[in-house]
């Protein structure tokens, strides 16, 4: 039987974690005023390629500013669990360098939410917070190093 011992700094981990909570609400409450200026009623998820290319330019800005902060939460959506769940198993063996990819994660994910919807070209103001991928990809290295080191205890 293997016996984990949690350190104390496993709070910073959870704090990180806790942070992560924070930037899911932010991305999801910051649509309502975009998905309101595009007049794009519930339950439609995204303004379609044809409404955007028919609308005036004005409200075309407004549909793919809308489109693409749904895209900016609905990119966290995909790739949280997997951040969440790499930073807690990660937190067990290396909880100080978990707690700070944590937290270099979340604060990209907000410039990440915030440079998409920048009106720059195809989105690309989302490569502001690209260190997001960084530390998600340094996050699942260290959980599978953390799933080595405890198997093999």
């Amino acid at each position: 039987m293997v016996t984990i011992t949690i350190s104390p700094d496993y709070g910073y981990v959870l704090a990180a974690a806790v942070s992560t909570f924070a930037v899911a609400q932010w991305l999801g409450m910051r649509v309502t005023p975009f998905r309101k200026a595009a007049k794009i009623p519930y339950p439609y998820e995204y303004a379609s390629y044809e409404q955007v290319q028919t609308a005036s330019p004005e409200r075309a800005k407004a549909m793919i500013l809308f489109n693409s902060a749904q895209r900016a939460h609905q990119n966290f959506n995909e790739n949280y669990p997997v951040a969440l769940g790499a930073m807690l198993i990660a937190g067990l063996q290396y909880p100080k360098a978990a707690a700070i990819l944590g937290a270099v994660w979340s604060v990209n994910r907000v410039i990440y939410g915030w440079g998409y919807t920048q009106g720059l070209e195809g989105g690309k103001g989302r490569y502001y917070g690209i260190l997001w991928m960084f530390a998600h990809f340094g996050l699942i290295g260290y959980a599978g190093t953390s799933a080595w080191k405890i198997i093999n205890m």
